[in-house]
């Protein structure tokens, strides 16, 4: 372990130092009360022997100082531990939760481009399992380590106060042990990093089927999915084989070695008692002593498990931490409303690998009020292109401008704080109705004013069915509600806003006819007054636009409103109508001809 790891855990007891420190001080003592009780037991031996005289002449005062020095260092030694093991954990269930708070906060303030790298699983695993280990490591490993270190020095001086000879015959094996133990703790380090690497894709794998448990069981794929895990699970069997394997290899090994250590000892200084070198009551200490010397280091194999895996989920843990939070404050802008003008100028746009790009020589004008349309093929650019608006990612190239401020000196606190979003799938959080028409207003609303909004939304009126109205939980992302109900109600919470730009993300798209009706309603209501981006596979959408962009590759192939587009009779954009107005044509003269 190298001195920046240990100054990383240092500071990551920030506030409990003191406890920690009370915690090894109370285990020191702890130790040193079991070691006083061996003298004790040889002080009680020679007395008995003949070999110490009473103390102050008088047997039963000797036997009763005896009885009460046993007790006492019983109590010492028993209290102690039970306070060092309480402060240990006090201040390992503390760091766990400041951790646990600081992770939540930090990854909701990490960029998109981490996210979309990351896999969820994967970092919920280390905010869990390795956070977890973590708060193992202070309560557990960290004050074990302590405890092994103070009862070898302890123990070993005590055997060296009693005879050099027998102290230095007692850990020749010690160096070669603590050789073998380092070798482990590597191998071991490897392995566990490897086991937990497989346990979050594991995690990823049942967090993916449950959030598609719909289409799973649509397109009956269980048994499918049930191999996906198995073999998942199966490469997780054999990573956490192979750990257990290293750690059950160290403990026969160590248990052999120091086991003969331990029986050349007792024999050695059998020896010296015959030989008239040692006290029967020096024996009967060594004896004791000798034990509480070899016991740590036969520890030693669970805990190098125990410490590496401690180990690697800190390391786990600072790599989320070490990354960047996104930026929200950095801007020049003082004002407290914007108007909604946007420019592009040539804007361009590159993921962060720095090979593809996205977006190419986007240049066109927005005023105040105007509704913009992106129509184009998926993979085309659209939701990328509006993504720059409130910063999710920043451009590469090129210039954007809102009321002639450069946007990447807007901060996006603020920006986002202007901009309203409806996605194409709707996201509604496991709270009543009310919580969620009201999340991210930043601001205190009246019962009336969330009632107003919903109206607007075409909400309200479903709302009131429901038994208990604006307190009805939605259930985990709004299973409560059906399609249409969710899009209004987000629709609801982003009139409730009152951005100036709106992004509509194809809004409609997963709907049905008669619910698209109605959205399309809250939707005309949402953007009076508002600069609004509608991204939209149906042309139906897009006709009353300002202007339409089309896109193919990044690039806008064309650009205008709808009537101006239809006479390019070979643009993409009069193909894609002509081919959906064949497709509506033959679906109502289908729907007739039932009738």
């Amino acid at each position: 372990m190298n001195r920046k790891k240990l100054a990383g855990l240092w500071a990551v007891m920030n506030d409990f130092h003191g406890s920690y420190l009370l915690s090894v001080g109370a285990l020191a003592i702890s130790s040193l009360a079991k070691t006083a009780t061996m003298f004790v037991l040889r002080y009680f031996a020679e007395v008995v022997s003949g070999t110490q005289p009473y103390f102050r002449a008088d047997i039963a005062l000797t036997f009763a100082l005896i009885s009460i020095l046993f007790i006492v260092f019983a109590i010492v030694e028993g209290g102690l531990a039970f306070v060092s093991a309480k402060l240990a954990a006090y201040t390992a269930e503390n760091i766990a939760r400041r951790l646990r708070n600081f992770l939540f906060d930090h990854i909701q303030r990490l960029t998109f481009s981490y996210h979309n790298k990351i896999p969820t699983g994967d970092l919920i695993e280390r905010v869990t399992s390795d956070l977890d280990a973590v708060r193992r490591f202070f309560s557990e490993q960290a004050i074990g380590v302590g405890r092994i270190i103070l009862l070898f020095f302890i123990n070993w001086f005590a055997i060296l106060n009693i005879n050099w000879k027998l102290g230095l015959a007692s850990v020749v094996v010690i160096p070669p042990i603590l050789l073998i133990s380092m070798w482990f703790f590597k191998n071991v380090t490897a392995a566990y990093e490897k086991y937990q690497e497989q346990e979050a894709k594991l995690s990823t794998t049942l967090q993916e089927n449950l959030n598609g448990v719909r289409v799973v069981k649509a397109f009956a794929r269980q048994d499918y999915e049930k191999d996906k895990f198995e073999k998942e699970n199966w490469e997780k069997f054999l990573k956490g084989k192979f750990l257990l394997l290293m750690h059950s290899l160290f403990w026969p090994l160590s248990d052999i070695v120091l086991g003969f250590q331990m029986l050349g000892g007792f024999l050695y200084a059998a020896v010296m008692v015959i030989n008239g070198e040692l006290s029967i009551g020096s024996y009967l200490a060594y004896v004791g002593l000798v034990v509480w010397l070899i016991w740590p280091i036969r520890n030693l194999g669970r805990l190098i498990v125990q410490t590496s895996t401690g180990l690697v989920s800190y390391a786990r843990l600072v790599e989320i931490i070490s990354v960047n939070r996104e930026d929200l404050e950095t801007g020049t802008i003082d004002r407290q409303r914007i108007t909604g003008r946007i420019e592009f100028d040539n804007v361009s746009f590159q993921y962060s690998d720095g090979e593809t790009e996205v977006l190419s020589d986007i240049s066109f004008k927005v005023q105040p009020g105007q509704s913009i349309a992106l129509i184009g093929s998926t993979g085309s650019g659209k939701t990328t292109l509006v993504n720059l608006l409130p910063r999710f990612h920043d451009y590469t190239g090129g210039s954007i401008k809102i009321d002639g401020v450069e946007l990447n000196q807007i901060p996006r606190r603020f920006l986002r704080s202007q901009i309203g979003i409806v996605e194409q799938e709707p996201f509604l959080f496991s709270r009543t109705i009310k919580e969620n028409i009201t999340y991210g207003v930043g601001k205190q609303v009246t019962d009336e004013e969330i009632e107003q909004a919903a109206r607007i939304a075409a909400i309200h009126d479903v709302i009131t069915t429901f038994p208990d109205g604006y307190k009805t939980i939605v259930g985990e992302k709004g299973v409560t509600l059906s399609g249409g109900q969710k899009q209004r109600t987000t629709i609801a919470r982003t009139i409730l806003k009152n951005p100036r730009i709106l992004i509509l993300d194809d809004s409609t798209s997963s709907v049905d006819t008669e619910t698209e009706a109605s959205i399309r309603s809250a939707l005309n209501a949402l953007m009076k007054d508002r600069t609004t981006f509608i991204i939209a596979h149906r042309i139906q959408s897009v006709i009353n636009a300002d202007l339409i962009l089309v896109l193919k590759d990044g690039k806008v192939v064309q650009h205008g409103k709808h009537d101006d587009l239809l006479k390019d009779v070979d643009g993409i954009y009069n193909r894609i109508y002509q081919i959906q107005t064949r497709i509506d044509d033959e679906y109502n003269a289908e729907i007739e001809a039932t009738a």
